[in-house]
Formats: C-alpha cells, sequence, structure tokens
C-alpha cells in the first residue's frame, strides 16, 4: 500500500528471502495453532488464541482473512527450498503469494510435498521440476540458510522484518505512514537535491532579479 502511495514506488525493487520461525518445527501433527503457540510461548491457549484474534483484526483491517481455527503449524524448510527454486524462475513472487494465502487462509499443510507441488503449479512452475526439487533434500537447502545467515547477521528474530537499502530496518506489522516516511526518507537520502558552490567574483557580474538590475 505505501508503495503505490509513493511517488517513485516502480523505482523500487521488493526482495523476498527465506526465515523460519522454528527450524526445528516438526510437520504438523494435528495440533492448531493455538496449542502450538502455547507450548512455544508457555502462555495459555487462551492467551494464545487471545494474540491470534488480534493478529486477525490487523489482518481483517488490510482486508486479509486469517484462518487461525483451521492453520496447520508444520515445518517450512520445504516450502522454502521450493521458493528459492521459483526464484530462479522468476516466479517468487507468484508462489509466495500462493503459500501464504494457502496457509493463513485456506487451512492448507504447506509442509506436506503434494500441496507444495500444487501451489508450485498454480504460480506457473512445472510440476515434474517441482517433484525433483522437493524429493532431493539438499536442492536449494544452502540458499535457504544463507538467507537465514544474512537475517542473523542483521539481527532479526521475528517476522516481518523489512530492510531498506541495508541501512534501514523496519520491524513488525507497522502502521501504513511508518512505511510511507521510510521511503520518502531514503529517496531524499540517495537522491539529494544539488547544491552549487558558487566561484562568482563578488565585485563584479550584473545580476538581475525580480526587483531590478545590480
Amino acid at each position: 500500500m505505501a508503495l503505490d502511495q509513493f511517488p517513485h514506488g516502480h523505482e523500487v525493487e521488493v526482495e523476498f528471502n527465506s526465515f523460519e520461525l522454528d527450524p526445528n518445527a516438526p510437520l504438523y501433527s494435528g495440533k492448531s495453532i493455538h496449542e502450538s503457540l502455547s507450548k512455544k510461548y508457555g502462555m495459555s491457549v487462551e492467551q494464545a488464541k487471545k494474540a491470534n484474534e488480534d493478529l486477525g483484526k490487523q489482518a481483517s483491517s488490510v482486508g486479509l482473512k486469517f484462518n487461525f481455527e483451521g492453520m496447520k503449524p508444520t515445518n517450512t524448510f520445504d516450502a522454502h527450498r521450493l521458493f528459492q527454486w521459483a526464484k530462479t524462475k522468476g516466479k517468487e513472487y507468484t508462489y509466495t503469494e500462493k503459500v501464504l494465502l494457502a496457509y493463513f487462509s485456506d487451512s492448507k499443510h504447506i509442509g506436506d510435498i503434494e500441496t507444495l507441488v500444487q501451489l508450485a503449479v498454480e504460480a506457473g512452475l512445472d510440476k515434474e521440476e517441482a517433484i525433483e526439487v522437493l524429493q532431493n533434500k539438499e536442492a536449494y537447502a544452502q540458499e535457504v540458510r544463507a538467507d537465514e545467515s544474512k537475517a542473523q547477521r542483521y539481527g532479526v528474530t521475528g517476522v516481518p522484518f523489512f530492510v531498506i537499502n541495508q541501512k534501514y530496518a523496519i520491524s513488525g506489522a507497522q502502521p501504513l505512514e511508518t512505511f510511507r516516511n521510510a521511503l520518502q526518507q531514503v529517496w531524499e537520502e540517495e537522491n539529494p537535491a544539488p547544491v552549487l558552490k558558487d566561484l562568482s567574483s563578488p565585485s563584479q557580474g550584473a545580476v538581475c532579479t525580480d526587483e531590478g538590475c545590480d
């Protein structure tokens, strides 16, 4: 939304990177997202539900529908490996959108191989190649780990996390105004107005202004 309102939005390049909130997470076991968060953060299930409800309201305010009751928390490493492959095909944005919608809204298991293959196909990627990538557990694993190492160097501990021109960071679901201001600030720093150094001799040279000539 901020990019749509930013005069130079068409000149901004958006790059997605891999990040796992819990690299050791198991595949979906049947537990709800509330139960998983309760165990991970040492809170009650009711507290987890309340936190998710609040997050759902934020999502709703920008036109997103999060279905927490149907979410299937799982290990996402294969989804990230497939993302890295999609990147080589120029389909990372479409693929990512499909995966996020599948998880947050459509209650799909994005740790499941068949689900990931279907999402890849929906994103316009080749089915057989997707299967080949997923079956080879080493395929694009280094690329995922490289992104995560970079995130560690930046000090990223949660998502969403935005890095602008490797100079500024925005952490969390911030208000629209925060992103607009950040874009404008970075643009002005990267494209400063020209400042001329005056080499004129102070004692010579006629100058005319709106008020007359000297």
